[in-house]
């Protein structure tokens, strides 16, 4: 089983990278779309910060059911405005609100990341595992955003890391 613990961790060192990719990104770029169906490099990085943020408290608020209709709408509640901020202020939001959600969350109750809800699709998951879904969420966008550093030639975070250990 998967501790709470060890997901927040793990979710915290995510967000370092997604933050430190958005900072990688030229500031001329930060409207690049490799497509025109594709978000923008800037509202990908705050899509990954908006998601997150309002799983995470649609969940810790007992949210039953993300399926149900108007869910949506609910979760733009949660939505941060992030139309002012300069590209430092978007990559401390980054780590400032993760922190903040991952403390909110291990303020629950063990039980209560075993009780069971609804995720998107239907599907009925553990509160933790749709925790981890939020996650996950976010790793599928990272790697979104890590192809877009790439087709700029800018190199990811996690491969300077590697490479740098070599």
């Amino acid at each position: 089983m998967v501790r709470l613990e060890a997901l927040l961790d793990s979710w915290k060192s995510i967000r370092r990278d997604t933050a430190q990719a958005w900072l990688d990104m030229p500031a001329a770029d930060a409207a690049f779309r490799p497509t025109p169906e594709l978000m923008a490099y800037r509202d990908l990085a705050v899509h990954i910060l908006n998601a997150g943020h309002a799983m995470t408290m649609m969940l810790l608020a007992g949210e039953p059911d993300f399926s149900a209709p108007g869910f949506r709408e609910r979760m733009r509640g949660h939505f941060l405005d992030a139309s002012a901020w300069d590209a430092a202020q978007l990559a401390g939001q980054f780590e400032s609100v993760l922190e903040a959600d991952a403390a909110h969350a291990a303020q629950a109750a063990p039980e209560f990341w075993t009780q069971m809800m609804t995720r998107f699709d239907g599907t009925a998951v553990t509160r933790l595992e749709m925790l981890q879904y939020a996650k996950e969420h976010e790793l599928t966008h990272r790697s979104q955003m890590f192809m877009y550093l790439r087709l700029k030639g800018v190199v990811p975070p996690t491969t300077r890391r590697r490479m740098a250990a070599k």
